[in-house]
């Protein structure tokens, strides 16, 4: 559904928006009418009492504004629940039924200041139930206009007052190159400002220097580019989200494709590298998941973990490894010697040093495995989520790779600064020296997986037996010639229908079109699919067939976008020009098909519930490519997958069963 548009500017809420919030507004005015009817009925003829007049005028005058406040958001929900998402025809009489609302608050305004006055007048001697009841109503009035002013503020667009440009085929031809080019230069500039005081806002609380500014800038022509081609409000893409997931779960029945599928017997080798590359993820996820300190280990026992922290708080930092950053009470330190079960000799280096582009890490000696362990932190900080939103691509040279392929600009930066660390400062050849018959095997989780990855073939000249550990790394990370180059001495690790490993410009792209897609030709109202979504996320049970205008269409029509499609990509809001077309057509793309690195492990779910809170949860792991994740799969379990302690949990059990199958 197009913005409304009220007051001569676009609004980032659709005329489907008003019936939830309307209902409930009905329903609080209701119940407060009927109370202050039953008040006023009740003490209809005690209004002798000295400030009494000015009560019987306030509470009638309540009554009668009350009323047509009621009758107002009748008026206003019913309009609201007409027509369908991308059918807003049944509709066109909301905006006056608003106006007429909002108006209705001035008269409220001044009942809630009178009423206020009547309160606070210290010679009112009226019946204490009267003075609380009109308590209550100065409270309860100014409690909805507090909130209206707050909803009002939420979805304020600020490029709605903007002035749109739709030019009819054939004068956006005729004009002179230099007049589309600024028109279109201004509308991108107003758009980038816009995200970038966004962010900006969001950052407000980290110091903000050149690299901040670079990366804010980048990041908001990001946002910029991917929703300059739509005309959907927030309520248009939860509800397209809910949609794809039911969609998606009808369809999770049906044969999955042979690429995803690879059979195999238990003597076979396939099976054997898997096991054994099993193994060794469940034993170096320890060390990806200790990167992030005390934060992963008190969420991992919250009833234990501060007080065996508070028990080591107190002790001297060991003088055999070097430790920067900032870590007060040792709290980092102490939970990654906790977690990992090493010594405090067994650490090279520690990082706790956190900027954009420069994330936190340690060195670390493996005993068990004769390893010399680089372990990166992944996302915890506002400067790690500027790092992973600075997704533009830049070239990544290797001498070994015929063709030089692209990286992930953000993460490729901080793999250069751990790079500088390990070379430059001597880190590694100070590992080395110690442990010299150690391999090098670099680890990490999320952010820290897609770091290590890069970081991984930076040093493969150097380090020509090294492996490296990704668990559920970023999928918009590598071209498809470097993935391929690092096969040989990667292994990512991907759990269930984790959301980062899938996310990618291509990928989030390609989420965007579905979305218009399936709300655009769905028949039910936004409200009834928003309940109906909510009760299926919530408790469960079949998906709902909502019917669309895409049944009994054969499938040759099924490759052209139907109208309502058309007027979702097409319809720009008032603060995108329609003259960008004519600027994708001869550009290049800017975000290019990245991929994930190395040979990747998918470990899914056998036989268990979808539902977030489902227990004795079985895992089965198997061999997969970069083409399985070129689509996000909407599931409540796609944020929860991603986490450290479920990748460790999921590594634990299928390391567990191998080895109980092993004794067997």
């Amino acid at each position: 559904m197009p913005g409304l548009v009220v007051f001569g500017r676009r609004w980032a809420i659709g005329s489907d928006d008003f019936v939830l919030p309307g209902a409930f507004e009905l329903f609080v005015r209701l119940v407060w009418w009927i109370g202050i009817l039953v008040l006023y009925t009740v003490h209809k003829g005690q209004f002798n009492c000295p400030g009494g007049g000015l009560l019987h005028s306030y509470l009638l005058g309540l009554l009668i504004l009350l009323a047509s406040i009621i009758c107002a958001l009748s008026a206003l929900v019913y309009i609201s629940m007409q027509g369908t998402i991308s059918n807003p025809g049944p509709r066109k009489s909301l905006p006056k039924i608003l106006y007429t609302r909002l108006l209705l608050y001035f008269p409220e305004f001044i009942w809630a200041v009178v009423g206020a006055v009547w309160v606070s007048d210290n010679s009112v001697q009226c019946e204490k139930t009267v003075i609380n009841g009109v308590i209550g109503t100065v409270i309860a009035s100014w409690i909805i206009i507090v909130f209206t002013v707050i909803g009002v503020v939420i979805v304020f667009d600020p490029l709605g007052g903007k002035k749109t440009f739709y030019l009819p085929d054939g004068v956006s031809r005729n004009l002179e190159s230099s007049q589309s080019g600024q028109l279109l230069y201004n509308v991108k500039s107003s758009a980038t400002r816009v995200w970038e005081k966004r962010i900006r806002l969001l950052c407000c609380c980290i110091v903000q220097d050149d690299d901040h500014r670079v990366a804010f800038t980048s990041i908001a022509e990001l946002f910029r580019n991917y929703f300059s081609d739509t005309d959907l409000v927030p309520s248009d893409i939860a509800a397209g989200l809910i949609l794809l997931h039911q969609e998606q779960d009808k369809m999770e029945n049906c044969p999955k494709e042979p690429e995803e599928v690879l059979c195999h017997s238990p003597s076979s080798l396939v099976t054997d590298d898997l096991d054994v590359e099993l193994e060794s993820a469940a034993h170096y996820m320890l060390f990806a998941a200790a990167a992030y300190g005390w934060p992963y280990y008190v969420y991992t026992n919250p009833y234990t973990a501060l007080c065996k922290l508070n028990g080591d708080c107190c002790r001297n930092r060991p003088t055999d490894s070097d430790i920067t950053g900032s870590d007060r009470h040792n709290f980092h330190f102490g939970s990654i010697l906790k977690i990992t079960g090493l010594q405090y000799r067994d650490f090279i280096h520690i990082s706790f040093h956190n900027k954009i582009y420069e994330i936190p890490f340690f060195v670390a000696l493996d005993h068990k495995k004769e390893a010399i362990v680089v372990a990166v932190r992944g996302t915890l900080s506002f400067e790690d989520i500027l790092t992973d939103l600075s997704a533009d691509c830049e070239d990544l040279t290797l001498e070994e790779v015929l063709e030089n392929g692209f990286v992930h600009k953000g993460i490729t930066q901080a793999a250069n600064y751990i790079y500088q660390k390990l070379i430059n400062d001597g880190i590694l050849n100070q590992a080395f020296t110690i442990a010299p018959e150690y391999k090098l095997v670099i680890v990490g989780h999320s952010l820290g997986g897609g770091t290590a990855s890069i970081l991984a073939i930076m040093l493969r000249n150097s380090f020509p037996t090294l492996r490296c550990y990704a668990f559920s790394p970023p999928g918009g990370l590598l071209s498809k010639s470097l993935a391929d180059y690092t096969k040989h001495f990667i292994v990512s690790v991907i759990v269930g229908k984790d959301l980062v490993a899938r996310l990618s410009m291509p990928n989030m792209e390609d989420l965007k079109r579905r979305i218009v897609r399936i709300v655009a030709n769905c028949n039910r109202p936004k409200y009834q699919i928003l309940l109906r979504g909510c009760w299926y996320e919530v408790f469960g049970g079949d998906p709902d067939d909502f019917p669309t205008e895409l049944d009994g269409r054969n499938q040759d029509a099924l490759t052209q976008p139907l109208l309502a499609e058309e007027s979702l990509m097409v319809h720009r809001s008032p603060s995108y020009n329609a003259l960008e077309e004519e600027s994708r057509l001869s550009s290049p793309p800017q975000y290019p098909h990245l991929y994930l690195p190395g040979k990747i492990i998918h470990i899914v779910e056998e036989c268990s519930s979808r539902r977030l809170c489902s227990s004795d949860i079985k895992y089965v792991a198997r061999w997969s490519n970069e083409t399985v994740f070129s689509s996000i799969l909407i599931s409540p379990k796609m944020i929860t997958d991603h986490m450290p302690d479920v990748v460790l949990k999921a590594l634990n059990s299928l390391s567990q069963e191998h080895g109980s199958c092993l004794s067997c």
